[in-house]
């Protein structure tokens, strides 16, 4: 197991953002660069008591920042009384670790790197982990989910890629998982859709929503129909919708509102 490093930084951001919102460099040989995270914690922090934690994953070409532009996730700390913590998944890195990728092994970095310092660093109530994510995210938060699912109550996935298949030869991910009629079973094995007997073993709740004008919509219906087979406990939320922040800003409240169910 690689030695994890050191957070270089901790500092407030000042008039650019508001109260409860720090930003945390942390630097990592299995990332391609300093990890910037965002996080904001409710007005009330730090009082003596634990708080729900969520991770936000952005999408494909975004950076820590953008949840925050969607969705202003301050506010959404105070509303929920939760943490939330946003890091860069930098352009493409689709949150897994790159068989092919040394500096590319993002899944490690999440679980032996963030959490622990993230852990360490602010008072987390570890029985009430929680992980969504839009689009590239939204494979990322199942993908980590299911690499340790014990350590989640829940996960939830927005406008998510529940299948890389469909998107051979796009996004950068022949470079993670080498190209794609060479590797079709790696491909699966990466995506939710092929997953669908470790979600059922978790017995762990999730949430996942598509908008039906978006060109992932069809595959987040054929993994839906796949769990309903399978008996595994989801909620699925289906609505108008194109693959943007219009519909983001919209449909992430769902997800905070069944985090919220679950920690009461």
């Amino acid at each position: 197991m690689k030695k994890t490093t050191i957070t270089i930084l901790l500092l407030s951001l000042g008039s650019l953002q508001g109260f409860g919102q720090q930003q945390l460099l942390i630097a990592d040989d299995r990332v391609p660069a300093i990890d910037t995270v965002w996080v904001f914690t409710p007005k009330s922090y730090p009082q003596d008591q634990e708080y729900p934690v969520v991770y936000m994953l952005h999408g494909y070409s975004g950076n820590y920042r953008q949840w925050h532009e969607v969705m202003n996730a301050a506010q959404y700390a105070e509303d929920y009384q939760v943490i939330i913590v946003c890091p860069d998944g930098f352009y493409n890195s689709w949150y897994f670790n790159s068989p092919l990728k040394r500096k590319s092994q993002f899944a490690d970095f999440f679980f032996e790197a963030l959490i622990p310092r993230i852990e360490g660093q602010y008072r987390i109530d570890t029985a009430n982990r929680f992980i969504s994510g839009l689009s590239m995210g939204g494979h990322g938060a199942f993908y980590l989910f299911l690499r340790q699912p014990e350590l989640f109550r829940s996960a939830g996935s927005t406008s998510g890629v529940m299948d890389l298949r469909g998107s051979a030869g796009s996004f950068g991910l022949d470079q993670h998982l080498g190209k794609f009629k060479e590797n079709e079973d790696r491909w699966l094995s990466f995506s939710a859709i092929g997953n669908v007997d470790k979600f059922k073993m978790a017995e762990k709740e999730l949430i996942f929503d598509c908008g039906t004008e978006d060109p992932f919509y069809q595959w987040n219906k054929v993994f839906y129909e796949k769990c309903l087979e399978n008996k595994v406990p989801v909620t699925f939320i289906s609505r108008p919708g194109k693959h943007d922040w219009n519909y983001w800003k919209r449909s992430i409240k769902s997800h905070f509102e069944f985090f919220q169910d679950r920690i009461h």
